[in-house]
């Protein structure tokens, strides 16, 4: 196995990477190593164009993994998604045929294209690292993540993801359109070249050592000042009048462990209360439900996170570093 010696360095050089190909979304870069190093998944919502597939191409390069993509419609089965059994008639016993699923970086396109059976079994998939086909348990590969994209909900021929299946995702966030100024380095690299970026792209680490960064960000140290502070960021959601379903539990352990994801990204061995302010959104926005005449009246979730904030105290005392 290779050892880093360097984490932050090598950190550095996934995001350069992504960055050949990704221009000018740098916090969304960031985001999406936050939920792989955290051993969660990810759902991007956003219109059609604006680079969530060649996010996930470009990461799953970058880190040299198996990567596989379901592209989600309203006829796919379960089976298609999980695999099946095949009886093999000269060995008279029945085979495993992987489904898509069995990869280390799987692009599950449009999830909301397709009905709630076969969401459910990828959401399952998700939560177990294994996957049941006719009885038989079979474990997901190490790492597993899984990037979900999904157009907006208002779009016509959909099938929206329940809350209780949102909360499975540990990020979600939006690509958003690029600055003008990128999107002309985006023209300017194109024009440089018949051939697009994300095909050019090398491996800067292989699965071993993304095992081990995965394991270096889960030792960052949080202070019980801070492990407080999360609690009562989640409190308030729940607690505020606006609100009519607060962030579950799930949801202090996702932003916990986000944060401390986000503190290595950024070099550090502590979380510091930035970190966890940074990953407030990406973390309780799709946890939160608001209440109809909140919704009628214009106020959004991320307003709301944004208040809530204001009216939890900041520790004021710096983490030591352990």
């Amino acid at each position: 196995m290779d050892r880093i010696d360097n984490p932050h360095d090598v950190i550095k050089q996934i995001v350069d990477n992504v960055e050949k190909v990704i221009i000018g979304k740098r916090d969304e870069i960031y985001f999406t190593l936050v939920a792989l190093l955290s051993n969660g998944h990810l759902l991007l919502e956003d219109v059609p164009g604006v680079g969530k597939t060649m996010l996930i191409r470009a990461l799953a390069k970058s880190i040299d993994g198996e990567y596989k993509r379901i592209q989600f419609t309203p006829d796919l089965l379960p089976s298609d998604v999980l695999g099946v059994s095949i009886y093999n008639q000269k060995t008279q016993e029945f085979e495993y045929r992987p489904g898509p699923i069995m990869a280390n970086v799987v692009l599950a396109d449009e999830v909301n294209r397709t009905s709630p059976k076969t969401q459910s079994a990828l959401l399952e998939a998700m939560e177990e690292s294994n996957v049941t086909v006719d009885g038989v348990t079979y474990s997901l590969p190490n790492p597993f993540f899984v990037m979900a994209t999904q157009n907006p909900i208002e779009y016509e021929g959909t099938f929206p993801l329940p809350e209780a299946q949102l909360d499975r995702f540990m990020l979600k966030m939006n690509m958003g359109y690029p600055e003008p100024e990128d999107e002309f380095r985006m023209l300017e690299k194109m024009q440089e070249s018949h051939i697009h970026p994300i095909e050019r792209l090398e491996p800067v680490i292989n699965i071993s050592q993304l095992l081990q960064l995965q394991q270096k960000a889960n030792e960052i140290y949080v202070d019980s000042s801070i492990q407080q502070y999360i609690v009562n960021i989640v409190e308030a959601t729940r607690k505020n009048r606006h609100v009519y379903l607060g962030a579950s539990p799930r949801g202090s352990i996702a932003l916990l462990k986000a944060a401390k994801a986000f503190a290595f990204i950024r070099g550090r061995s502590f979380v510091v209360p930035d970190d966890v302010k940074k990953m407030v959104n990406p973390t309780l926005s799709h946890r939160i439900i608001l209440k109809a005449d909140a919704r009628l009246s214009g106020l959004t979730v991320h307003q709301l996170l944004e208040e809530s904030l204001k009216d939890v105290v900041v520790p004021v005392e710096k983490p030591k570093q352990k």
